[in-house]
């Protein structure tokens, strides 16, 4: 699939793209855990722009956080992360709180987290549909083919950037090309380690 990718990329001018980067947290962290190294979100920007001709690359990052009091370890971190990306880096961060559902069974009281972004995305992706014409999917979720169908029926390319244990096959083989993000090494910084109790 690399080779699809770099076919298209000389068969565009230098800086005649317009790039926009949708990132699911949730579907970045899995591959995060998996490799044991961090994203380096600095380094975004110049591959994209590098690896398809793009003058411009505008990212989103969509991410759930916890509600304060319900882990054991320090959420400040987590906070000046998302700052981070969008002070530092010029992102546009779209978080909110982990919703928390009491659920009632046989065994008793459970408590489940829900955190789910797609609603979000949706609504940037259709929002900005005139502003760019190639869009980047850090996803694994098949509910984004009849998305990403449309935006392709619409003349946009589309890639999707995930991680083999972590994607559907729909999603997979549904846009103009995918890439294993592990496979990438301008992606991968620092070693991941175990957070910081309180």
């Amino acid at each position: 699939m690399k080779k699809y990718f770099e076919k298209f990329v000389r068969k565009t001018d230098a800086n005649s793209n317009v790039v926009y980067v949708f990132i699911d947290a949730s579907n970045v962290w899995n591959a995060v855990k998996s490799a044991k190294k961090f994203i380096e979100y600095k380094n975004l920007k110049s591959y994209f722009k590098k690896n398809f001709n793009a003058g411009d690359v505008e990212i989103f990052y969509y991410d759930a956080y916890p509600k304060e009091g319900t882990r054991s370890y320090d959420l400040d971190g987590k906070h000046r992360f998302f700052t981070y990306l969008k002070k530092g880096l010029g992102f546009t961060v779209r978080k909110k709180e982990l919703k928390r559902i009491s659920i009632i069974s046989e065994n008793g009281e459970s408590i489940i987290e829900k955190g789910n972004m797609d609603v979000e995305m949706t609504i940037d992706v259709m929002h900005n549909i005139s502003k760019y014409n190639i869009a980047i999917f850090f996803s694994g979720d098949a509910d984004f083919l009849a998305l990403i169908n449309y935006l392709r029926n619409g003349g946009k390319k589309v890639y999707i950037y995930s991680t083999k244990n972590n994607i559907s096959h729909e999603l997979k083989t549904g846009g103009d090309g995918y890439r294993d993000i592990k496979d990438i090494d301008e992606f991968w910084g620092k070693k991941l380690k175990h957070r910081a109790k309180k």
